[in-house]
């Protein structure tokens, strides 16, 4: 288990420092320059994922918290339901950045091509509409999470030193499991439909302008780059999803976690929120060219 913490430990501090560096990039843009309708959606990510991972252990988060003089009961809720409302926003945000760069590389005599011009507008509303649905969804685990009493004669399921959850029954639980896998198998089909949108997108412009390939990639390289981008994010996030859903799926239906188990889960869960900022930052030519002015005026 030693092993496992030092690797979450490790793993979290990268995905902080990376995200956070990330964060700062994207506030700057949108503050001082003209940002791109991404950048606004990336910035979202970013930020969801820096607070995903900071209340992802939320072991260390409520160790912390014990030392505030806080109820036990308030501090597992609030670290339960900020983290589940990040995840839940992670897929909403990576789904809403595939459909909206379908979008961007769609031709002009396509139907989507209608949209481009409107496309800030509708990230607003976008935003909106997917913060409110999920800080709403999940405001049940509010009554769900409890502060950690005595597992053999509450039945509640000890999830973290001080926090544990209690049982809802067999039937509300295969419910909630339901209504969840639904939400979030629409949208992996959305990411996916999109991503293969793209794929032909760029397959066809390839083909089309092979005999002037290299004018053509200087031409289009920008949004080829972004959409690549994007396609290997999709890609990743689903990947993890599915190893993430028959864990978490089992463990709430049996409703049991091994401690291994759940470390292991939990490695899981970070490494999409880890691995993220990380591939935005060595595919994003603004980000490389900061960094390598702050390279030379050091050697």
């Amino acid at each position: 288990m030693s092993l496992l913490s030092n690797v979450f430990y490790f793993q979290n501090g990268i995905g902080v420092l990376a995200n956070v560096f990330l964060l700062l990039f994207y506030i700057f843009t949108i503050l001082y320059h003209r940002p791109k309708p991404m950048d606004l959606i990336s910035c979202q990510l970013t930020f969801t994922h820096t607070v995903m991972l900071l209340t992802g252990g939320v072991v260390w988060v409520t160790d912390i918290f014990e030392s505030l003089n806080i109820d036990n009961d308030i501090k597992c809720k609030t670290a339960f339901y900020i983290h589940r409302v990040m995840r839940g926003l992670s897929i909403c945000i990576t789904c809403l950045l595939s459909m909206f760069q379908a979008v961007t590389i769609s031709p002009s005599t396509s139907f989507l091509a209608n949209f481009k011009l409107k496309l800030k507008k509708y990230i607003i509303y976008a935003f909106f509409y997917i913060w409110s649905l999920t800080l709403s969804f999940y405001s049940y685990l509010i009554f769900y999470v409890v502060g950690f009493t005595n597992v053999s004669e509450t039945n509640q399921m000890k999830v973290t030193k001080y926090c544990s959850l209690f049982p809802p029954n067999y039937l509300i639980r295969a419910l909630n499991l339901t209504v969840t896998t639904s939400i979030d198998v629409f949208l992996v089909g959305v990411m996916l439909t999109t991503s293969a949108y793209m794929v032909i997108i760029l397959f066809r412009h390839q083909k089309q302008h092979k005999y002037l390939h290299s004018l053509s990639h200087r031409r289009s390289s920008p949004e080829k780059r972004a959409s690549q981008t994007i396609l290997l994010l999709v890609t990743f996030f689903v990947v993890i999803y599915w190893v993430d859903f028959i864990i978490s799926s089992t463990a709430v239906l049996l409703w049991m976690y091994n401690p291994v188990i759940q470390s292991v889960q939990k490695l899981v869960i970070n490494v999409y929120p880890t691995i993220t900022p990380l591939v935005q930052i060595s595919s994003d030519n603004r980000i490389i060219k900061i960094l390598k002015n702050i390279r030379s005026k050091y050697h």
